[in-house]
């Protein structure tokens, strides 16, 4: 998965652009712990993520 195509998902599921990087890390974790996505893709956005400003809580 690429971060364009989280983005799309979130926008669907939340029907209003991500305000920050930190929205859309929540939302990978979530999706990571229902089996949405794996390990690897999970992996790999999380670290674009935080490259991006998100911050790990």
């Amino acid at each position: 998965m690429t971060l364009e195509a989280l983005i799309e998902k979130y926008m669907e599921e939340k029907k209003h652009k991500p305000s920050s990087a930190n929205d859309l890390l929540d939302f990978l974790k979530r999706g990571y712990i229902q089996g949405k996505l794996s390990f690897v893709d999970y992996r790999k956005l999380i670290q674009e993520l935080e490259q991006r400003g998100a911050t790990i809580a």
